[in-house]
């Protein structure tokens, strides 16, 4: 499994994924679905997602960059091996076509409910999703959300080096429901790269509207990467939290 992973990063890392249509923006929607996230919890995010790719602002924000459309999957995710990816890449370019992901989201069902909490085991699936695709995109990023720190396999940070390195960046909305301080051991260990950020939900009842913000920054920050992100430092981690609570 090591060597097929350094194998992944090296082509990854190497040449951009094969591509037929340029998009500014490759997005994995990493869902959270472990055993702490009860079927209320879990319809609250699915929801979340849905009425955000239904608000006329995140079609703005797409539509602002240079080429105009972003592309999207989205994946539930548990334990180390306990990973599936619900809704297939998918080109959104305006309303008709964010409205699709919307329905698309909302049809897919929950396919997992247990197996621990393996962030690492989430980036590394999402991070083989992208030679998979047909689009070439100015930014990768894996977009990790969940309720709690990684208790199962490998170190979240070693996934998140590792994607990093391979010209992957990973963002991070943290659920603060369970874990009042999973915000700083997302910043931690889990978000990286050139522009890396959070956005905190206080509570699954606040996360589509943490959603919604973190989408709009996501992709309107496509053409641009920002700056990588500094080493944690409290001056640093409160400028993220600042971020999350202001957007």
């Amino acid at each position: 499994m090591r060597w097929l992973l350094g194998a992944l990063i090296a082509v990854l890392a190497s040449a951009p994924a094969p591509a037929q249509v340029s998009a500014d923006l490759e997005l994995v929607l990493a869902v959270d679905a472990s055993g702490s996230v009860d079927q209320t919890r879990f319809d609250l995010q699915k929801q979340g997602y849905v009425a955000a790719f239904r608000n006329p602002q995140v079609v703005r924000a797409i539509r602002s960059g240079a080429a105009q459309a972003i592309a999207v999957t989205m994946v539930q995710w548990t334990g180390p091996d306990l990973q599936i990816q619900v809704v297939p890449w998918t080109l959104v370019r305006d309303q008709r076509s964010a409205d699709a992901m919307a329905a698309a989201i909302e049809r897919a069902p929950r396919q997992l409910f247990s197996g621990g909490t393996s962030i690492s085991g989430a980036i590394d699936y999402g991070l083989a999703l992208f030679p998979e695709n047909r689009y070439r995109g100015t930014r990768r990023v894996i977009d990790v959300s969940g309720d709690g720190s990684n208790n199962r396999g490998r170190p979240a940070h070693l996934a998140r080096d590792d994607a990093v390195r391979a010209g992957i960046g990973i963002n991070g909305l943290p659920i603060l429901a369970l874990e009042p301080g999973l915000d700083r051991y997302y910043y931690d260990n889990v978000i990286g790269g050139p522009g890396a950020f959070m956005i905190t939900a206080e509570s699954y009842e606040t996360f589509a509207d943490a959603i919604l913000k973190k989408l709009i920054t996501e992709i309107a920050d496509a053409g641009g990467g920002g700056s990588p992100k500094t080493p944690p430092a409290s001056a640093a981690y409160a400028e993220v939290r600042q971020v999350g609570q202001q957007q």
